[in-house]
């Protein structure tokens, strides 16, 4: 098998991994109000269902990106998959919220090993000038992940059969685990440079990089965002139009997924075609993807009409995909090859730690606030967080790149 099969088959095999990744997550967000019947859940003990997994795999994702840096991606990427497919096997059995948000900490801990190693290992496998389309490719998974998950676990719980929905998920990742390891191996991967990024320096480096720096202050701001509507969107349907579980999770997730498809793709060839002309592509396709995606989601939260709805998360899903697509390039553009894991692993705990807050302030504030004020004000965070970006990108950015193409 060439390098380019081998290449084009590593991202097939990661995005199935992902795939499962998100299914196994977001299924339960669409079970809430089975959960609240069924388990006695208040509000608040939902919004933590999100907030516990969120912060305990922001803990993990530095560690992660620790290991990924230093030993075998491929090993953890596998052992990330069969741990969090027992994890999700358990889930259907425990008998209250308590337990349930012991399940989801333990399921932080297992999918945290994986994304780092994942995205650093699909780059290292593509030239930088086809990186955002590697990624973006692998980042379809989560899209798809997030749709099968959300309809799968609304559809059985209308079916009072939630629990076999994590038996299934969970088996089937089990299962993956063998053809996923029996083609990693044949895989080859850089060598860990053990003396150059011993002692932490690998981190020092990270802060040194000003653009790296403030990556990390955009994105969680971004996921926020993003996590508020994962968690909260299919019950603010439910409730504010009276759709059924399985419903509310399709409108909640459909249309905003197949359009976040669209601009994750999108995104990727447009950074990719730029880039040779533009090195700060990736990063301003980041800045219209926040600054596009604002209005729309204020729309909906706000909009009298499922059908404005649909539209406004259509939009949303867009526009979001310019920044997704190009998030974990644009730090590579900005960071040296052999602390790559280090920087998604980075990225992901402040981005983790923020989306912890965002399912639990909707939780929170649901009855109070409202998910529909919460998403205005987030709408506003985002232009916020365009603007530095902006700013950033025409004071940091040239120096911190020039600095890596210097040293490469």
């Amino acid at each position: 098998m060439n390098r380019a099969k081998t290449a084009g088959a590593l991202v097939a095999f990661m995005w199935f991994a992902y795939f499962l990744n998100y299914c196994d997550r977001q299924a339960i967000f669409s079970m809430f109000p089975s959960l609240k019947l069924d388990l006695k859940m208040t509000d608040q003990e939902l919004g933590l269902v999100g907030a516990v997994f969120l912060w305990v795999y922001a803990i993990g994702c530095p560690v992660s990106g620790y290991l990924g840096d230093r030993f075998s991606k491929r090993l953890l990427v596998v052992l990330s998959l069969v741990v969090w497919s027992i994890v999700t096997i358990g889930t259907g059995f425990v008998t209250s919220g308590v337990l349930m948000l012991v399940m989801r900490a333990a399921m932080g801990v297992s999918e945290s090993l994986y994304m780092s190693s994942a995205v650093a290992l699909t780059a290292s496998a593509y030239p930088v000038a086809r990186r955002s389309r590697a990624v973006s490719m692998l980042m379809t998974g989560q899209i798809a992940g997030t749709v099968a998950g959300s309809w799968f676990g609304g559809f059985m719980a209308d079916r009072g059969q939630w629990r076999w929905a994590f038996f299934a998920l969970g088996a089937v990742g089990v299962l993956y685990a063998i053809p996923y390891f029996t083609f990693l191996r044949r895989v080859g991967e850089p060598q860990p440079d053990k003396a150059g990024s011993a002692g932490g320096i690998s981190f020092a480096a990270l802060v040194r990089s000003r653009t790296f720096v403030l990556l990390c202050l955009v994105f969680p701001v971004f996921v926020f965002g993003i996590w508020l509507l994962y968690g909260w969107l299919p019950a603010f349907l439910h409730d504010k139009f009276h759709l059924n579980q399985a419903d509310a999770a399709f409108n909640a997730t459909v249309f905003l997924q197949a359009a976040t498809l669209a601009g994750v793709l999108g995104g990727g060839m447009i950074a990719d075609a730029l880039y040779q002309r533009m090195p700060a592509a990736r990063l301003w396709l980041m800045v219209c993807g926040l600054a596009l995606s604002a209005p729309c989601i204020h729309a909906l939260g706000n909009s009298d009409t499922l059908l404005v709805t649909r539209v406004a998360a259509t939009g949303f899903g867009l526009f979001s995909g310019l920044f997704i697509a190009n998030i974990f390039p644009a730090s590579f553009d900005v960071v040296s090859s052999d602390a790559r894991a280090t920087a998604v692993g980075l990225l992901n705990f402040f981005g983790a730690i923020m989306s912890g807050f965002a399912t639990l302030f909707g939780g929170m504030w649901k009855q109070t606030l409202g998910i529909d004020r919460l998403l205005s004000l987030t709408a506003l965070a985002y232009f916020t967080a365009a603007m530095a970006l902006f700013v950033g990108i025409k004071v940091l950015f040239h120096r911190d790149h020039n600095h890596i193409v210097s040293h490469s």
